[in-house]
């Protein structure tokens, strides 16, 4: 009994696990099913016309005492059948489509024999019998209520009713502070709204075309007291609408696939974004979501697209997400998000990210953050990301609000923001200078401290609610390549931005760090633990991505702005296509700034503490020495001395003259190199000594 048990049970288990193909595809059967209908449709117009032979008479008469005048609802419902056919994708909606065209009729006929009594036929006399209990008008209203639901069921339509948007002007300015003087209005073009209609897949697939219009707009750009702020027409703000595909029949791929791997979905809602579309898909009960992520090479060979990414689950919703590249992607302009009202409306240090998935504005603000890293390889979009984020702050803020840093390794990046009114320093090329600023960053930040100490406020912001005539403005670091200040100062930068990122944000001092080396040397672990907010774009390798989010993901990015953003509000990353700004729109915004406040800081008093450094007026780069540190080793006489008995300089002789480690030997060298003390390195040779005997000011 048990191996009869046995064998019956390992039958079922093999024809369940290893069912046999269907000799017709469904597509290929619900196109049947279509022509069939179309046929009979045709076939009773003809022979209502007593065109369709003897079979056709018979037809018609006996259809026409059954139906009365509601004969002709009969080749009106087959030709419905057939367009439901050949336009639902869902293939268990057969039993419930038939129901609603069999309701349709009935009511139809029901309809006929209550207005025109006896003119219904049999079926519809029967219906008619309602108007004995419910009078003449109710068993209308009946008949008519049944013909809508049943026409909805039918179509499997829902009914929406859509609330038309009015045009939103937005007449308040960005903002700025002590505005004043006549505004400068840019109305920006009214932008039609691009649709796409839903598409049905299963239950329910809805396809949502991302949102790449504008409202109509007027933004009110006004002068500050002294600063011209730069108008929005400087920047193109056209919209382009992305190319996804076939999206039905990427859906059924998807679809198909993980069923032959014997997961069964139930399609969702696609989104389409300005780069990839979002195939969303509700596994069904006891599937683990493993098993899906584990089929992201075997989908993407299935659909011909690579690379996508699987998210599982989607935040906030019990459904997985399958992003799949689109065939055209489109162009996020920055000018077309600045013209949203959630633009003006955001903070002094709100700015523009991009547009997510769903076709989205997304804009943040520094002040939330507060500091942010940025990782992307070489053409994944980092300095466009950096000239977008400066321009959003740009056209919200007066150099008496916000004062920029900006330090530029590759000297070629940031050079166009030079001359600006709102830098503190013409734009860092060095290493060394670099590290000067940090250094006057920290004292800076400590000397705010004491300032909110006295003042019993709590952050920069009570504080200028309390003294609006001398605000302190919000001071923005910005560093272009942060590998290559690690390698040269690597302690010392490592130090100081931690202390600013753990300290400063209550003084209005932020950090925006990029770098398109994300190692462990680079982006340590102090680093990342102070700075929350992170931004990868496309990353060469699994391993970098983890070292930027905690998680893959990065090395499946398409460049070109294609980012993950991940927030002290959500640490689950977020996919968005940054805005893009080409040069010559940031040329023509920070030229207009130049050219219409040449005299910004000679127009008002500027202040000065105890340093002799203002936070509001320019620093000069000899303002910047006293920070260099060279004079902070205790001892540098020593080693000075030390070269200059032995007449020679290595670091390996100060190692053991000074019992010190090799970075301090190696600082020390440095800096009697740049005091003109001893010569370059020349490999493995000795350094060359210039001096002959000690003196008090060594270099000096």
């Amino acid at each position: 009994m048990s191996k009869k048990n046995h064998r019956k049970k390992y039958r079922e288990k093999w024809f369940e696990e290893k069912p046999k193909e269907p000799r017709l595809h469904p597509e290929t059967k619900k196109s049947i099913w279509a022509i069939v209908f179309l046929g009979i449709a045709a076939v009773l117009i003809l022979a209502s016309f007593k065109s369709a032979g003897p079979f056709g008479n018979f037809l018609y008469l006996f259809f026409e005492k059954l139906f009365g005048r509601g004969y002709y609802l009969l080749p009106a419902i087959f030709l419905v059948l057939a367009g439901v056919f050949l336009t639902s994708e869902r293939q268990r909606i057969y039993q419930i489509t038939f129901l609603g065209a069999g309701l349709f009729t009935l009511a139809g006929l029901g309809l006929i024999d209550i207005i025109f009594p006896d003119r219904g036929g049999w079926v519809g006399r029967i219906v008619g019998f309602l108007e004995i209990p419910f009078g003449y008008t109710a068993s209308i209203i009946i008949v008519i209520i049944v013909i809508i639901i049943s026409f909805l069921v039918t179509l499997n339509l829902p009914i929406k009713i859509k609330k038309p948007q009015k045009a939103l002007e937005v007449t308040e300015p960005l903002k700025v502070s002590e505005v004043v003087g006549s505004p400068v209005s840019v109305a920006e073009p009214t932008q039609t709204k691009a649709e796409s209609k839903a598409e049905e897949i299963q239950e329910k697939i809805q396809e949502k075309i991302a949102r790449f219009s504008n409202r109509p707009k007027t933004v009110a750009l006004k002068t500050l007291k002294g600063y011209v702020a730069p108008p929005l027409g400087l920047l193109r703000s056209s919209i382009e609408k992305p190319t996804a595909g076939d999206l039905r029949a990427n859906a059924n791929i998807i679809k198909r696939t993980l069923e032959s791997f014997g997961i069964p979905v139930e399609m969702g809602e696609i989104n389409i974004g300005p780069k990839v579309t979002r195939y969303t898909l509700k596994p069904a009960e006891g599937i683990k979501l493993s098993r899906i992520t584990a089929l992201n090479q075997d989908l993407s060979l299935a659909l011909a697209s690579h690379p996508i990414r699987i998210e599982a689950p989607i935040p906030g919703k019990s459904l997985v997400g399958i992003e799949v590249p689109n065939k055209v992607s489109a162009l996020v302009r920055l000018g077309s998000l600045m013209a949203y009202p959630e633009f003006s409306s955001a903070g002094l240090l709100g700015f523009v990210l991009g547009r997510d998935v769903n076709g989205e504005p997304i804009f943040t603000d520094i002040d939330k953050m507060p500091h942010m890293l940025i990782a992307g390889s070489t053409g994944s979009g980092k300095s466009i990301m950096i000239h977008s984020l400066l321009i959003s702050l740009l056209y919200k803020n007066s150099p008496a609000t916000l004062r920029l840093i900006l330090i530029d390794p590759k000297r070629v990046e940031l050079s166009i923001y030079n001359n600006l009114p709102h830098l503190v320093s013409p734009v860092i090329t060095e290493s060394k200078k670099a590290l000067a600023v940090f250094r006057w960053a920290i004292e800076e930040m400590e000397r705010r401290y004491e300032l909110l100490l006295q003042a019993g406020s709590r952050d920069i912001q009570s504080y200028n609610k309390k003294y609006p005539e001398e605000p302190l403005p919000y001071i923005l670091i910005v560093v272009d390549e942060l590998a290559d200040l690690m390698f040269s100062y690597g302690r010392d930068v490592e130090g100081s931005v931690v202390r600013l990122a753990q300290m400063a944000r209550a003084t209005g001092l932020h950090l925006i760090l990029s770098t398109q080396r994300p190692s462990v040397e680079v982006v340590t672990g102090l680093i990342k633990a102070n700075i929350t907010c992170r931004v990868a774009l496309q990353l060469p390798s699994q391993v970098d991505s983890r070292t930027v989010l905690d998680s893959a993901g990065a090395e499946k990015l398409l460049g070109g702005g294609d980012m993950l953003f991940v927030s002290s509000e959500s640490s689950k990353p977020k996919r968005i296509q940054g805005a893009y700004i080409p040069e010559e729109e940031v040329r023509k915004v920070t030229d207009f700034i130049r050219e219409n406040n040449k005299d910004f800081w000679e127009q008002g008093e500027q202040l000065v503490f105890e340093n002799g450094v203002s936070p509001v007026g320019p620093i000069s780069e000899d303002g910047l020495d006293k920070y260099s540190g060279d004079e902070e080793d205790e001892l540098y006489e020593e080693a000075v001395r030390v070269v200059s008995e032995a007449k020679k300089a290595s670091a390996s002789l100060l190692q053991r003259r000074l019992k010190v480690g090799y970075a301090r030997a190696a600082r020390l060298l440095d800096i009697m190199e740049a005091r003109g003390v001893v010569g370059p390195g020349e490999g493995a040779k000795p350094r060359e000594v210039f001096i002959k005997e000690t003196t008090n000011n060594y270099g000096g």
